[in-house]
């Protein structure tokens, strides 16, 4: 579980800067650098991503029982999680999604963490999807309190992107759900008939 916790406070740590020290960022890359930032932020990154999976992975070996969600939430949570790909490709395809929801990243990590918290009841699930949820909430809060930067005019959203969010991101939600989960952490979301 050691690795886990770890996982988890360096890479949510790392992505959290700006929650606790707005300007950090622009203060360090002032000194250093913006390579030399850009570099150690991907390195801990990285870091903490590994540790992150290896000790979700050490965790679910030995799991401990927090609560034992009913089965229905397991329908709820695939139905939570429809919008979760869709959402992520938006925050990268510039449309209407993205204009109307604001921080779609955001909200896809909001959904899929606690998408995950319905359906999964161990102690290893409560610390990588509640830190996740509670990470995305106070990103979310901190992002609204700071001040509004205009951004960098860039080409014009394409006409489709919007399309393109929502089909991508729904073909990858039943690729995931039928083939990836399983191969990539060792559950399948629909269980075999």
């Amino acid at each position: 579980m050691i690795y886990l916790v770890l996982g988890l406070v360096l890479f949510l740590g790392v992505h959290s800067v700006e929650i606790f020290s707005p300007g950090f960022r622009s203060r360090a890359v002032e000194k250093m650098g913006e390579g030399a930032y850009k570099g150690i932020y991907t390195l801990l990154s990285i870091v903490g991503f590994i540790l992150l999976v290896w000790g979700y992975g050490v965790a679910r070996q030995d799991p401990i029982l927090v609560y034992a969600p009913p089965v229905w939430t397991r329908h709820l949570a695939a139905l939570l999680l429809l919008p979760v790909f869709p959402l992520l490709f938006a925050a990268y395809l510039p449309g209407r999604i993205k204009a109307a929801v604001k921080h779609p990243m955001l909200a896809a990590v909001k959904l899929w963490a606690f998408a995950h918290l319905l359906a999964n009841g161990m102690l290893a699930d409560l610390l990588l999807f509640g830190g996740f949820l509670i990470w995305a909430v106070a990103d979310l809060i901190s992002v609204k309190r700071r001040p509004v930067v205009r951004p960098v005019p860039g080409p014009p959203p394409m006409r489709y992107n919007d399309l393109i969010a929502v089909v991508g991101g729904l073909a990858v939600y039943v690729i995931f759900v039928l083939w990836l989960h399983v191969r990539l952490i060792g559950v399948a979301p629909i269980p075999p008939m």
